[in-house]
């Protein structure tokens, strides 16, 4: 009886703490389409909202209102929930994976390899057919696995047992390598360097609802992929001899996280450039509040990630206004002494356990 007590508590804390974080994210939501250089009273963001869900006509008066919500402000806002929760979620299934918080899309270079993907397709003016809208994230995707692929052949040829110190500081080699290749296509471009630049600084702004149709079937299906492998993760943590121990086949289990991760990563580079330390810090933050368990840790992550690039998003409008500031600046002055501050605590247990 004590037992099942103590269960559903839990199940009630668990479901408590949903509603919470669902409610914060849509509270984030009707903040990142209020604010702006036009500031819109929450009242008429609530009405112009109900009339979307209910399909009721909007007052007159309000019409404006309606235009910059619906079709500048809200893309944008949902461009920078989906990018922060595809972030966010990789890098909980990389730190699980390789057992170590520091593991992200942007330490492992995927993201600098989707981003010479992206940067390829806008410098040589690439368009595959059968793709049409897709052909941006499809390259980004592409280019984020091979990055990956290599990453890891280089890492294992220096350091047959694949510590994952080697794999990062192999990522690390590669995105300053991919880094001076963009560098390279940015001197030699012409009308194209605004856009690049723009990849480069990571940014939201001027999103439509075609840029959250490109990320949002890559979104749904590597989400989907990851958090179905939320148990073989948490066996992971343990090592992979003990995952092999309880049965999860392990090389085939690790191919599909990394190739659902690098599908998160190149779709979301697709739509807003590289944006860095989100797939860092979140999980961490989130793993230090919740606890490691991946079938806790993801979605949580997931719903904290899209509520911190949307805050982001927000700060990187209003701080300077009328200019905006890219957002992976923003993303890069919290996550970076956050970084330090990981490698010194990963430092200091290594010492303490050796």
């Amino acid at each position: 009886m004590q037992k099942q007590s103590i269960q559903t508590f839990l199940q009630t804390k668990s479901i408590l703490t949903y509603l919470i974080l669902i409610t914060l994210l849509i509270s984030v939501i009707i903040l990142g389409v209020s604010i702006g250089t036009v500031s819109i009273p929450l009242k008429d963001t609530l009405a112009i909202f109900k009339g979307f869900l209910f399909n009721s006509t909007v007052p007159e008066s309000i019409s404006m209102h309606e235009n910059i919500i619906m079709n500048i402000r809200l893309p944008r806002v949902a461009i920078a929930g989906l990018v922060g929760a595809s972030l966010s979620l990789v890098g909980a299934a990389f730190q699980g994976l390789l057992r170590n918080p520091l593991a992200d899309p942007f330490t492992l270079g995927i993201s600098s390899g989707a981003s010479v993907g992206a940067v390829m397709t806008i410098f040589f003016g690439i368009s595959i057919p059968m793709f049409n809208l897709y052909t941006l994230p499809f390259i980004s995707i592409i280019a984020a696995f091979i990055t990956l692929i290599i990453v890891i052949t280089f890492a294992r040829k220096i350091d047959g047992s694949l510590r994952v110190e080697t794999i990062i500081l192999t990522g690390i080699v590669f995105s300053s390598f991919l880094s001076a290749l963009i560098s390279l296509m940015i001197t030699l471009t012409g009308e194209e360097l605004r856009q690049i630049i723009g990849w480069l600084l990571g940014s939201v702004a001027m999103r439509s609802w075609e840029h959250v149709l490109i990320i949002l079937p890559f979104f749904v299906i590597g989400s989907f992929i990851l958090l179905l492998n939320a148990r073989e993760l948490n066996a992971f943590s343990f090592g992979e001899d003990q995952a092999k121990h309880i049965g999860v086949n392990v090389d085939r289990k690790k191919m599909v996280i990394l190739i659902a991760g690098s599908m998160l990563t190149g779709a979301a580079v697709s739509v807003s450039g590289v944006i860095g330390f989100v797939g860092l810090v979140i999980p961490h933050f989130v793993r230090i509040i919740f606890g490691p368990e991946h079938i806790s840790l993801m979605p949580k992550s997931m719903i904290i990630g899209a509520v911190f690039l949307i805050i982001a998003d927000l700060v990187s409008r209003i701080i300077i206004q009328p200019q905006e500031l890219p957002i992976g600046v923003i993303t890069a002055l919290i996550g970076a002494p956050i970084f330090a501050v990981i490698l010194i605590r990963q430092k200091v247990k290594g010492v303490r356990n050796s």
